[in-house]
Formats: C-alpha cells, structure tokens, sequence
C-alpha cells in the first residue's frame, strides 16, 4: 500500500512495533506530523484489512490501539515506490480474558495471547511475508507456538482454537469457571417490607381491609322488619343511641356505618305502617 509520504524516515525498521504511544522509533518522537503520518497507515491499513474480511467496521484503527495495551506489528518494503517504501501488512496482538469450552464442553477460564488482527496487501501476498510477521511477533513476545493443529474445538465467540491448546497446559494458565453461586434461603420480610405491605392494605377499599382499630361506637343491632315475635301492639327494637363524635374530632361515614343507617330508615318507615295489616297467628 502506497501513500504520499516517505515511509522509509517514517517506520526505520524493516518491521516497526506500535503501542499506545504511536512511536515507530526515536525519529517519531515530538513530532505531530510525524504522527499524523503513522496515524494515517494505521487507519488506511484497518479500514483495507475490514473490507478484507468483510467487516462492517474496521477493528483496528488509531483510537483502539491508544485506548487498549495491544501490539501491532508493521510491515514495510523500503526499496518499493520510488525509495519511498509501501505498507506490506500488518499483525496485531493482545492479551484477551476468554471463556472457552474445551474437549468435554466444559467452561474453561483464561488469558491468553490472541492474534486479533491480520491483514497483508494483495499484490504482496504468497511472498511470506505474513510468516515473516508471525515469526517476529513470536520472538518479540517470546511465545512458543503449537504445530501440527489439525482438530479445532468450535466455541461461542469469534476465536479459534485447537485442541492442542488444552493439552498443553505449561504454556496456557487455565482454570475452570466457577460455578454458579446457589441461592441464599428466603428472609422473612424485613421491616421496612412489613411497613409497604401494611400501607399497601390501607389503601384497600372496604371491605377487602378491615380497620386496624375498633369502632368508636358498637354497631347496631336491628331486628329484621317481619319476625314471628312481633304483635299488633308491638314495635320494632331500637338499638342503644350512639353517642356523638367527641368535640374537635371528625369522623367520615363509613360506606358500612351507611348501610347501618339505610337499615334503620326502613325499620322506622315498617313501623309506621298501620300495625292492623301487620299480623302472625
């Protein structure tokens, strides 16, 4: 990949390595075109290696790479473009917390070196070049790679990985997931809970509540309008009078203290009715 500047001055190395800070080397230092330059490779490399894998967005850029401790390693050809240089490709890597699921399907906790980018031009590929990148990263990291991989263990997320992976257990620390807490006994309510449900009863309309003091006065006991026991002569029982709301108090009626009251209106209206029509034998 060619670009308008020098790459040879910008990235000294055959193969540069970037961090967080965005220097290739001593000559980056202090300089903010310098590392607009850099800043612009990286980019342009990102969004050819997303349209590459058919990405939706590019998953290397300069913004991911300041905000995360990943390494990339770069590629370029010095003699190419003039004595200018091209961008051959790049490889990035970076330690990920994964849960994968070896052989038996079990849930295995870990951390290991992931390859999380990779990306060369396609005018250079078949040239070893992507071997070359490999190569430099596993010295630099000083990481010994598994061969012969042939069965690879499917998993839930985007990575691949090899049953080898699990067997070599010097080179990888694995744990199994821990298992799920169980759950605690049931609490009685606490008695902040007690106060909302009791509020909640409250506001319950009658009857579903009943009052949590006594009536200010008994209820009334009524006859029922005909009964065997009443005569010509005789008349509806009145209940004892109840006695008025104490000075300074205000009490509402009560759709149940209504009722009482209906009940009595009609025992009055029944006794008043001529009491010769009213008769038991």
């Amino acid at each position: 990949m060619e670009f308008p500047f020098d790459l040879s001055a910008l990235f000294p190395e055959r193969i540069s390595v970037l961090d967080r800070d965005m220097t290739a080397g001593r000559k980056s230092l202090g300089r903010p075109q310098t590392q607009h330059q850099i800043s612009t490779v990286i980019d342009e490399l990102g969004k050819a290696s997303a349209k590459a894998q058919q990405l939706a967005a590019p998953i290397t850029s300069t913004a991911k790479l300041q905000s995360n401790t990943h390494h990339l390693y770069l590629l370029k050809e010095g003699e190419r473009n003039s004595g200018r240089g091209v961008a051959v490709g790049f490889l990035k890597v970076g330690y990920k917390k994964l849960f994968l699921l070896d052989q038996q399907g079990a849930h295995v906790e870990t951390e290991p070196l992931c390859v999380l980018d990779f990306f060369v031009t396609e005018n250079l590929q078949r040239h070893g070049h992507g071997l070359e990148l490999f190569s430099y990263m596993l010295q630099h990291k000083r990481v010994e790679p598994h061969f012969s991989l042939i069965e690879s263990v499917p998993q839930v997320n985007n990575f691949v990985v090899f049953d080898g992976f699990f067997r070599d257990r010097s080179a990888v620390q694995l744990r199994k997931a821990l298992p799920r807490r169980a759950e605690g006994e049931i609490k009685p309510y606490s008695l902040t809970e007690r106060e909302v449900v009791r509020e909640e009863q409250k506001a319950l309309p009658w009857p579903f509540v009943r009052p949590a003091h006594p009536p200010l006065s008994p209820p009334i006991s009524l006859p029922l309008p005909f009964s065997r026991s009443v005569s010509v002569d005789s008349s509806p029982s009145r209940g004892p009078l109840r006695p008025g709301p104490a000075p300074g108090l205000f009490r509402s009626q009560s759709p149940h203290s209504q009722y009482l009251e209906n009940m009595s209106s009609r025992a009055r209206r029944t006794s008043s009715l001529n009491r010769s029509q009213i008769s038991f034998n």
